[in-house]
């Protein structure tokens, strides 16, 4: 099978709010280092129907949330486990699939030399295979071989003398087979069969990006305050509109210094935010590659303040990890601990505003000697 990617919740999470508030899904995926654009779909599925639980399940296994059998012990539920996995060897070793992508090819024939041994849905499980997609799977029958299918569309990209982009041969091999006009795109491109009539021209608009070298490199301690800053842009979709937190936290003693709380996301918000610190001559601030960091306007004024400027790689959520961090906690202990998911703008402000005061001043972090980022810093500078 192939290798099947784990996304921890947060970033679940972030994605989904990323789409609630309209960003578009080629957008998220590229920020969140996201592969598979059918994911996302199905953890937005999820969230819209309240079932947040679901994102905790493990990657690749079929979902058994309140189902499946009930077990008087713990050793009569190890024996159960003991005996699938048995059985799951066994027949596995009969399956000539067995390290390759599941596919109809070699799922539906395997299915039909073993259907006498065991159920659909047990072998399904097996496989890590969704029941519905094998029923799918019999119900299209077996598809063209993937050389046969490059084959033909070799033969009409030259019949046609490259005039037909993807969508045309899409329809052209549909006269005759069912198939997926993704998968078409994505043999053309790779074998570089596209149109060659019009090239299509990307227009350039607003302003040039600045993007900054990555300098902080994940070194996320600081000796002294205000030495180095990071900030990042939420989103708040649990009021009446989509709101946003834009923050900035001082690595030192993971204190929030600054934060702005807005219903939209663009360089006047995160400028009213960068306003808030004092001239620190020195001092590094971190972000991501967000159009806003890297307007004129943001880098000029960072400037003035005498700072220095870092920026995460592209596509590389991990290099600003301490103020992700903090946004996932806000949440966690607040809309989603209380099952907030709907309720008034002005509640939705108050209670990040309440959040954080109690963030800065009363909670207490392990990595401060159990003292809150306030205390903490009071007692180094006495």
């Amino acid at each position: 099978m192939g290798t099947r990617v784990s996304y921890p919740v947060e970033i679940k999470m972030k994605a989904i709010e990323m789409r609630l508030a309209g960003v578009p899904v080629r957008a998220v995926m590229d920020e969140l280092g996201i592969r598979n654009k059918t994911q996302l779909n199905k953890w937005l599925h999820w969230y819209r129907n309240g079932e947040i639980h679901r994102l905790h399940q493990p990657v690749g296994k079929q979902y058994s949330y309140g189902k499946g059998p009930e077990f008087k012990s713990e050793m009569e539920e190890l024996r159960a486990e003991n005996h699938f996995l048995k059985q799951q060897i066994d027949v596995l070793k009969k399956f000539q699939g067995v390290g390759e992508e599941l596919s109809p090819e070699t799922v539906i024939p395997w299915m039909e030399r073993i259907q006498s041994q065991t159920t659909v849905q047990q072998a399904c499980a097996w496989i890590g295979l969704p029941r519905s997609t094998y029923y799918r799977w019999k119900k299209q029958g077996l598809r063209t071989t993937p050389d046969m299918l490059v084959s033909r569309i070799e033969e009409l990209c030259q019949k046609h003398r490259f005039r037909y982009g993807y969508r045309k041969i899409t329809a052209q091999l549909r006269r005759q087979e069912t198939v997926n006009h993704k998968r078409v795109q994505r043999i053309m491109q790779q074998q570089g069969w596209q149109c060659r009539v019009k090239v299509k021209k990307r227009k350039h608009s607003g302003q040039p990006a600045q993007v900054a070298e990555h300098l902080l490199k994940r070194q996320f301690h600081a000796d002294r305050p205000l030495q180095k800053l990071v900030t990042d842009i939420t989103y708040l979709p649990y009021g009446g509109t989509m709101m946003y937190l834009s923050s900035i936290l001082d690595l030192y003693n993971g204190e929030v210094i600054a934060y702005s709380i807005g219903n939209k996301q663009d360089v006047r918000f995160v400028l009213e935010t960068l306003q808030q610190l004092p001239a620190v001559s020195g001092a590094m601030l971190h972000s991501d590659q967000g159009s806003v960091y890297t307007s004129h306007d943001y880098q000029k004024a960072v400037k003035e303040k005498g700072i220095t400027m870092s920026m995460s790689r592209k596509g590389t959520p991990a290099d600003n990890a301490l103020i992700e961090s903090f946004h996932s906690t806000l949440k966690s202990e607040t809309f989603y601990l209380d099952n907030l998911t709907c309720t008034t703008t002005a509640i939705v402000v108050q209670l990040v505003q309440e959040y954080i005061h109690y963030y800065n001043a009363i909670r207490i972090q392990a990595k401060l000697n159990n003292q809150s980022p306030i205390e903490y810093r009071q007692l180094a500078a006495s």
